[in-house]
């Protein structure tokens, strides 16, 4: 698959499991905060219990904070499996969150788009507060974040993503959208029709069964050479 079309004004960009380390800093806040336990618990299946939870909550009306989704998802996490919630968990998981390194090749890549003339936002399912902590890593290459906390809304709503392109002052043929998460991302893109890289990076999630990204890569510095291929980069 290869992008074409307009030559986009806006890179867009997931943050979480596509510039920053979810799935690893997730495991790792979730191995401290279970530490204490005296039973042998499946790492795995509690974040997938975890993440039902989180995804149900940001679903909910009127919108809470992802600090306030965070720790009910994660306390009601805790009781699913019968372990004690202890009063600093919560805020244990969100400054985890804003701890998360970018994969290896982020910071580099995002410089080399930069260099090429493309602006860089990030639209992301978080607070402000959590996610300047990942952003200061970021090498200072990103123009703008867009947060579910500003747009009042979270992915796949088609909410947050309008307010992010008004926010931009472009239309979605203008733009394209650099994603890991086909649930929340590739679900709005489905519903909206504006273009998607999708970010493979082997961790078991598929694409939606009804929609194919524009494009798929494995990394994020594979992007340039897939923007070349289109005329929009040299």
């Amino acid at each position: 698959m290869t992008l074409s079309g307009q030559h986009p004004e806006w890179l867009t960009f997931d943050c979480y499991g596509t510039l920053i380390q979810w799935d690893e800093g997730l495991l790792a806040a979730m191995d401290r905060i279970l530490a204490g336990n005296r039973r042998s618990i499946d790492r795995d299946a509690f974040i997938a219990v975890y993440d039902r939870h989180e995804h149900r909550l940001e679903a909910e009306r009127p919108h809470r904070s992802f600090q306030d989704v965070s720790a009910t998802a994660l306390a009601l996490a805790m009781k699913e499996f019968f372990l004690e919630v202890s009063p600093g968990d919560a805020d244990l998981l969100t400054s985890s969150i804003s701890r998360m390194p970018p994969f290896p090749e982020v910071v580099e890549t995002l410089a080399r788009l930069k260099a090429a003339g493309f602006k860089l936002a990030i639209i992301s399912n978080t607070d402000d507060a959590i996610i300047a902590g990942n952003v200061a890593q970021l090498g200072g290459w990103v123009d703008r974040v867009i947060t579910a906390e500003q747009a009042g809304a979270y992915k796949p709503t088609r909410q947050i993503f309008q307010y992010a392109w008004q926010e931009l002052g472009v239309e979605k043929q203008q733009l394209v959208h650099v994603c890991a998460s086909p649930h929340l991302d590739l679900a709005a893109a489905r519903e909206l029709g504006f273009k998607t890289v999708w970010v493979d990076r082997g961790t078991g999630r598929k694409p939606l069964a009804d929609y194919a990204p524009d494009a798929i890569i494995a990394r994020l510095d594979e992007l340039p050479d897939l923007l070349s291929a289109a005329g929009w980069m040299e």
